[in-house]
């Protein structure tokens, strides 16, 4: 049962302070606090957000995921200002519905449905959210990772979720219009625990080589290339479809995605100024290729996202990451400190590890 935690206009004495500038200091860990929390009902304070960051503090992106994570939840906020560097989040009661946001800048469309997500997931009715802004950003999962990889193995734990993009949105002018319809599963008990320790044989590699209709289209149809023949050499087939999106700015985006018999796996590149087509498709090759040489059943990518929506699982899961990365040695670290629930973590940094989130 969620604890009881309405708008008193007090601090509560149960709430929990986190440093926002331990681990990689990122906004990641802010958003995993607003997720859980806005789950839970724990409140929570966080600060020295940002810390080591060049510019530190909230930026835009970082308060929409705060102000989107307060309007689902009724919290109470403080701090909820661009540049602060400290924030106090009290939520009331998970309130499921339709609600709009718009970051106002290219800031991650994808980042702010993650936060989101494992509160609304195990809420007690139908959500549907559309967020303005970046659809593809270069630190942030695109949308079809998001919804093609990081969805699937939701899907796992039970979750039901649909994600459809209307229009795409690049940097800087974004523009981008992404929408979640999610059922909520009314409790985390819910929940179904993720054991991903093999991953099976390989079944398909496919994928998407896309790029704005303001480019030459050939852009479009190099990439698609230059990922056939790279795979081709280790002998791989795929199938890339091609797209051409309206878009406010110029961008391109070579995705791949590895189907095999247990999981799913996905690694994507995107174009900039003075890198060539083939360049583009390379990038991303050479990740699903260095997820392909390794043990992983789960990318380096979704392996710290899991561990949010895992943690609110009642049962212990496990999976093998083809490598441990410093983002999720954070989240692993911020997790036990806001629900006291413990994730082991066994390999070093830069290699295949096993994550364990033990059972309540």
């Amino acid at each position: 049962m969620r604890p009881e935690n309405r708008k008193t206009g007090l601090v509560p004495d149960n709430l929990t302070t986190i440093d926002g500038s331990q681990g990689v200091g990122g906004g990641q860990i802010l958003r995993t606090c607003l997720g859980l929390s806005a789950a839970t009902g724990r409140a929570f304070r966080i600060v020295r957000i940002r810390a080591g960051r060049p510019k530190p503090g909230l930026a835009p992106q970082h308060l929409a995921a705060v102000r989107a994570a307060a309007a689902i939840c009724e919290a109470e906020v403080s701090g909820d200002r661009t540049g602060s560097k400290e924030l106090t989040f009290q939520p009331g009661p998970l309130r499921p519905g339709e609600y709009t946001f718009d970051i106002g800048t290219a800031g991650s469309t994808t980042l702010v449905l993650q936060t989101l997500l494992p509160a609304l997931a195990i809420a007690d009715g139908r959500s549907v959210i559309t967020v303005t802004g970046g659809t593809h950003n270069p630190l942030a999962p695109c949308f079809e990772y998001f919804r093609d990889v990081f969805g699937t193995l939701a899907s796992a734990t039970g979750i039901q979720a649909y994600l459809e993009m209307p229009r795409a949105g690049f940097y800087p002018a974004g523009g981008g219009r992404v929408v979640l319809q999610i059922e909520g599963l009314a409790g985390a008990e819910a929940l179904s625990p993720l054991r991903l320790v093999t991953r099976g044989d390989l079944k398909r590699i496919e994928g998407l080589s896309a790029a704005s209709s303001s480019l030459p289209s050939h852009i479009v149809e190099r990439q698609r290339q230059q990922v056939a023949a790279r795979l081709a050499t280790v002998g791989h087939t795929t199938t890339v479809e091609e797209a051409n999106w309206e878009t406010d700015s110029p961008g391109t985006l070579v995705f791949l995605r590895a189907v095999l018999a247990r999981t799913v796996a996905g690694f994507f590149a995107l174009g900039r100024p003075g890198l060539p087509a083939e360049r583009v498709a390379d990038e991303a090759v050479d990740q699903l290729l260095a997820f392909l040489a390794s043990p992983g059943a789960v990318d380096a990518y979704a392996a710290d996202q899991l561990v949010t929506l895992l943690a609110l699982c009642h049962d212990k899961s496990c999976f093998v990451t083809e490598k441990v990365t410093d983002h999720l040695l954070t989240n692993a670290t911020v997790v036990p400190q806001l629900l006291c629930r413990e994730v082991a973590i066994e390999g070093p940094v830069g290699q295949p590890g096993t994550v364990t989130i033990k059972a309540r």
